[in-house]
């Protein structure tokens, strides 16, 4: 017997769009809509076209895609037909095949919120729904609020799902809209919902993180008979987010009773791209990605424990739960000061670095990394300082320039409008191949804003490396972390910098010093020596 189809819908670009701080332009919207479908989704979510430009922008010049573009919208309001209400005929011009309208299926939000009764109500559903079923469109109802309404008035809430699926809708989708709903309750409710007359599937499930639940109800959902799930990259969504397709997809794919019950439109090529994805996303809006995500995450896979890494090299399935290649992720083997070296030598193999066992730099690279430790590094979230550190004991790390001298200078003053302001300025001579090069930048910004003495040293280290310059030009800084280490009169500052190039590779460098620019600076030497080691050092 073959599998059950399962059908994924996400609102990242609509439900999504609702987080607070978030807020996608028309390319970053087409961006998202492309990778979503060369993932594999069967719908995506593009916005509320008439509620705000940006939405009504992108319908315009949507991407062409093999899912299914869907435009969201509500219920015809009261008092208004079908095919007089502006706000309904604004969602149907945006042309998409599918069209997703929201309405009320809790009593108290029908009485209260609308000021209508609950028999209007489901009349304006059925017309909404009808409305758009003779426009030849494929229709999805999203049953707002309906366990909270199930749980209050479940004939009622079941009316509305009904009108809906009577009126022609191809989707039901039941909405955990606060997010409160625990999963059992989501099993029990969706089951009885199909046992009143709506099939599994016609059924959806639409869940929010609240209780850091959504995950977990909408498979919930599923085993009790929904066949679609609806959910968003990296969680995204109002509150305290939606459920997390970045999550779900690989549980249905790979996790048991779902690999053999279910197939769904990603493919195990495509599965590959999911890491990828999650990045962009967080690229897009800036922002670091959650280390400790599942599946996705930067530290997924991460052993640190020198008995787990031992474990590993014998047979990665002793601590993992997956091959982290099957999502596009990386094993990574910390280095720290509990490390044994059974971490050092995977770390190093990693790194294209081959030791014999019993190498005398071993041991003297475990002591150096425990003693820098000691003093306020970390090589735990700092792989890329590991590794020079290592090539640095074994003899494998060319010196591709040296640092003479640098001086930072930061200026307060007034402008010409009588406001104070800052100029950060940096000066660093280098001596490449041979010759001192003398380089001087200043921190400011494309809007006029000093953006700091680090930023300035970063620019003037980066501007002239002689025949090494091309190979540092497509980096950037992507994340600047600041701690303060110990305390009192014996405080430090630990300074760890995200890189990124144009090849898409992340690394962490670290410094430490009691002067946050000296430490600032150390780990930036460290993010352009490893690049140069990685790419050869030869252009």
């Amino acid at each position: 017997m073959g599998k059950e189809r399962l059908y994924l819908y996400d609102t990242t670009l609509r439900d999504g769009q609702q987080t607070q701080g978030v807020q996608f332009s028309t390319a970053e919207k087409q961006q998202i809509a492309k990778t979503l479908d060369a993932l594999g989704v069967d719908y995506i979510e593009g916005g509320w076209p008439g509620a705000n430009p940006t939405d009504s922008a992108f319908f315009e010049a949507a991407p062409e895609t093999r899912a299914k573009m869907t435009a969201f919208g509500m219920t015809k309001r009261a008092g208004r037909s079908a095919e007089n209400d502006d706000v309904l005929a604004a969602v149907l011009n945006a042309g998409t095949g599918s069209v997703c309208i929201v309405g009320k299926s809790h009593d108290f939000h029908v009485e209260t919120a609308l000021g209508i009764s609950l028999e209007e109500n489901t009349a304006n559903i059925a017309q909404s729904i009808s409305h758009i079923v003779g426009q030849g469109r494929e229709a999805l109802f999203d049953a707002e609020h309906f366990f909270d309404g199930y749980k209050s008035n479940p004939d009622y809430a079941v009316a509305c799902c009904l009108a809906a699926l009577e009126a022609g809708a191809r989707w039901i989708v039941l909405c955990d809209t606060n997010g409160g709903t625990l999963p059992q309750e989501i099993r029990a409710i969706t089951s009885a919902v199909i046992k009143a007359g709506i099939p599994g599937d016609r059924l959806g499930i639409h869940t929010h993180n609240d209780t850091e639940n959504a995950v977990a109800g909408s498979l919930a959902a599923v085993e009790a008979g929904a066949r679609q799930v609806q959910g968003t990259l990296n969680g995204l969504g109002e509150r305290c987010g939606n459920a997390n397709l970045t999550t779900l997809i690989p549980t249905l794919m790979l996790k048991e009773p779902f690999v053999s019950q279910f197939e769904t439109g990603v493919t195990r090529e495509a599965l590959k791209t999911l890491t990828q994805a999650s990045r962009l996303l967080d690229e897009i809006l800036n922002r670091v990605p959650m280390k400790q995500a599942a599946y996705v995450g930067a530290s997924a896979f991460a052993h640190k424990a020198g008995l787990h890494a031992s474990a590993i090299l014998k047979d990665p399935t002793t601590y993992e739960h997956i091959d982290p290649e099957v999502v596009g992720n990386a094993r990574v083997i910390p280095m720290s000061n509990q490390a044994g070296q059974s971490n050092l030598r995977r770390r190093l193999a990693e790194a294209g670095i081959e030791v014999a066992k019993d190498n005398p730099a071993l041991p003297r690279i475990l002591e150096e990394i425990k003693a820098r430790e000691d003093r306020g590094y970390t090589y735990d979230s700092a792989q890329a300082s590991f590794e020079l550190l290592a090539r640095r004991e074994l003899g494998q790390l060319p010196q591709f320039f040296e640092v003479k001298r640098y001086k930072v200078t930061v200026e307060r003053r007034k402008n010409k409008y009588d406001r104070m302001v800052s100029l950060s300025e940096a000066v660093v001579v280098v001596k490449v191949d041979g010759e001192k090069k003398l380089s001087v930048s200043e921190s400011m910004d494309e809007a006029g804003n000093d953006r700091g003495p680090v930023n300035a040293l970063a620019k003037a280290l980066a501007k002239d490396l002689g025949r090494y310059q091309a190979a540092i030009d497509d980096m950037r800084l992507v994340d600047f972390k600041v701690r303060i280490t110990q305390g009192g009169t014996e405080a430090v500052t630990r300074v760890i910098i995200d890189s990124e190039d144009g090849q898409g590779r992340r690394w962490s460098t670290v410094g430490v010093s009691a002067n946050i620019v000296d430490a600032s600076f150390e780990a930036l030497l460290d993010a352009i020596t490893w690049k140069l080691a990685r790419d050869g050092g030869q252009i």
